[in-house]
């Protein structure tokens, strides 16, 4: 059998536009995310009187809010993209996160990755090249479905002219 690696054409990669609304996609789904935990930390906070707990929800900074953003972010893209190798956006249109050889990342590529995010003006970032969060971590968003035909196509051609033994 070959030795040949599969590695990424710059055909699949998805252009600024999709990364784009991507990153909409996911800000709209992280912030539906904190208001649904909001309501279960009220609901629990009522039941188990955390009134200082309570106290703080209603009188929230600026800062407070923002680090519940990050925080709840960080969560967001570790496990989306630790576990599946897509966001919910990434999800609704068809794309992935996969290293050079058209692999899903490790988690440690991952978190890597999603640390990146909090980089100033990252989300701007991709707009006139592959995006700081991609390139630091090593990383690719692509059609999924043009991969898979890509690599299967690949391994394919790789097979012609191998004799099978039993």
């Amino acid at each position: 059998m070959s030795n040949s690696t599969y590695i990424i054409d710059d055909n699949l990669l998805v252009s600024g536009g999709k990364r784009f609304l991507n990153y909409i996609i996911d800000i709209v789904f992280i912030l539906v995310t904190i208001f649904v935990l909001a309501i279960i930390f009220s609901i629990f906070a009522n039941i188990f009187a955390w009134q200082g707990f309570l106290f703080w929800m209603g009188n929230m900074t600026d800062l407070d809010g923002q680090l519940v953003f990050i925080g709840t972010s960080i969560f967001y893209y570790l496990f989306f993209e630790g576990l599946f190798g897509r966001s919910v956006a990434k999800f609704i249109t068809g794309t992935t996160v996969v290293g050079e050889d058209g692999v899903k990342p490790d988690f440690v590529t991952i978190l890597k990755r999603t640390f990146c995010r909090l980089i100033p003006f990252d989300a701007l970032s991709f707009l006139g090249s592959r995006g700081w969060h991609d390139s630091i971590s090593d990383t690719y968003v692509v059609n999924k479905k043009a991969l898979d035909e890509e690599v299967k196509t690949f391994h394919e051609l790789n097979l012609l002219g191998v004799s099978e033994t039993i």
